[in-house]
């Protein structure tokens, strides 16, 4: 595979993370509740930097008999460093048409960006767009109340503008889901809010093995470490904290792998308890 994209199965599904650049976030945006001191030592000890979070963009194809599905759609024209994705695609054999269902994760810039081309149309035009229904409402609601993110205002403006913008343009295309259910076979969507309403984490599932693709849940490794340190992002913080335990302490159990947006290229890896509380993450299959 070209670099960018790390391919891997999932039983007999084949799946591919595509990488659609990255963004430099300040620290403060990624762990607004965390005192600085133990902020300080945490990134230290990762040899990290101090004052931004490099945050990748990180698509996922999933090939499952004749279902090509693509889960959230990168930033497009968002970042200077993305819109890899349509040539991401191209490089492993398939063209935009070739798509037949998106899946976005949610609302956010970096994920329906890509979803619309620089023409104002869908970037997948034989595609069905499948969210939320709470995340359609809630961006397409006469005022969005963002009020509680932890961000610069015009960073506010920019999410609403986008998320606006993307739904407006693939109104015609778009499929609302309202509660867990099934988009093709072997791939489950799961109301997962709180990072936004109807935020959506995935399970996909063949042969055995499972994959539990927690969108943004959690947006850094140390989110998973110190699960108490909030983001930025999170619309609804409290519920966020409540998604992230739950979906992490499923995997847990269910001894899955997972996947998260922004985590370290290629954003697959394992979750295990830490003796002080919190989960380890090691990356890789």
């Amino acid at each position: 595979m070209p670099e960018g994209s790390h391919r891997f199965t999932v039983g007999n599904i084949r799946c591919t993370v595509l990488a659609d650049g990255y963004v430099a976030y300040p620290v403060s945006w990624v762990f607004p509740n965390a005192a600085p001191d133990a902020l300080e030592r945490a990134l230290a000890s990762r040899r990290l930097p101090q004052g931004t979070v490099v945050s990748p963009y990180t698509c996922l194809l999933i090939e499952s008999g004749r279902d090509v599905v693509l889960v959230d759609a990168g930033a497009g024209a968002g970042s200077l460093s993305s819109g890899a994705i349509r040539a991401r695609l191209e490089m492993a054999g398939l063209r935009p048409r070739d798509v037949d269902t998106v899946v976005l994760t949610h609302g956010h810039p970096d994920h329906i960006g890509g979803a619309v081309n620089p023409c104002g149309r869908p970037a997948f035009p034989g595609a069905r767009y499948v969210l939320a229904e709470a995340e359609v409402e809630f961006w397409l609601a006469p005022r969005c109340r963002l009020d509680s993110l932890r961000v610069p205002d015009e960073m506010k403006r920019i999410i609403e503008r986008t998320a606006r913008h993307c739904l407006a343009a693939l109104r015609f295309q778009l499929e609302p889901i309202d509660r867990e259910c099934q988009i093709v076979p072997g791939v489950r969507a799961i109301p997962a809010p709180g990072h936004t309403p109807g935020h959506l984490a995935l399970l996909i599932e063949s042969a055995g093995e499972r994959l539990l693709h927690i969108g943004d849940a959690a947006v850094h490794p140390l989110h998973l470490a110190q699960p108490e340190w909030e983001n930025g992002l999170d619309l609804a913080a409290d519920a966020a904290l409540r998604t992230r335990r739950e979906l992490i302490e499923r995997a847990v159990r269910e001894r899955m792998h997972v996947m998260a947006f922004h985590f370290p290229f290629p954003s697959i890896g394992r979750v295990a308890p830490l003796p002080e509380g919190g989960w380890h993450w090691t990356p890789g299959w």
